[in-house]
């Protein structure tokens, strides 16, 4: 879901700690090392990095070109490979018959089988095109904020994930509780009465 879409959703974090200094530099340099890689021709089945929000899908970081003026604006990709059933089933067939007549058997053993199979999902992974997903993301650093134009459960996990690998910071996950706790002014009291809350389970 992107930025400039009619309707988006949005998952807010708060970054715990401070990036180095110079502070884009630094940011300019976690987002290089983990560009997203491109899988196309390759038999991996998912890659997930950064890339640019312009163009989301020939990433580049160079001259600052992430920064919107005290925000950072960069989007995170994950693309995918899938492999219908049937088409595997297919070739999985194709080659066991030709394992058969070569050999002269009757039946492949359990681990001929494990092969063929293994064999056919790399030689399939490699011609199947991945599918993207963009995630648009706005980082407003002098306020230690994060917003992913996403509430996907595995876009989000992905995020975490790779935010602390590139910037070596850790981004908590703002919802009721924790909004109460890093973004009000609690007293040490107030603070221990809301450690001490439990759930409030409804029921018809």
């Amino acid at each position: 879901m992107g930025l400039l879409s009619s309707a988006i959703s949005i998952t807010r974090y708060r970054v715990d700690g401070k990036i180095e200094n110079p502070v884009t530099e630094a940011v300019t340099k976690g987002l290089k090392k983990n560009t997203i890689a491109d899988i196309d021709e390759d038999p991996a089945e998912k890659s997930v990095g950064w890339t640019s929000f312009d163009n989301p899908f020939s990433p580049n970081f160079e001259g600052s070109s992430f920064l919107f003026g005290n925000l950072f604006v960069f989007s995170l990709r994950i693309d995918r490979k899938s492999i219908p059933a049937k088409l595997l089933k297919k070739y999985v067939t194709i080659e066991t018959s030709k394992r058969l007549n070569k050999t002269r058997q009757r039946f492949l053993s359990k681990d001929e089988k494990k092969a063929i199979k293994d064999k056919v999902i790399t030689d399939l992974a490699m011609r199947v095109p991945s599918t993207p997903n963009v995630y648009d993301l706005i980082w407003n650093y002098e306020r230690s904020d994060v917003f992913l134009l996403s509430n996907l459960r595995s876009a989000n996990e992905e995020l975490e994930s790779l935010f602390k690998r590139s910037f070596n910071l850790s981004l908590i996950r703002i919802f009721p509780y924790t909004a109460a706790d890093l973004l009000s002014d609690l007293s040490d009291p107030e603070r221990d009465t809301l450690i001490g809350l439990s759930p409030t389970h409804f029921s018809d």
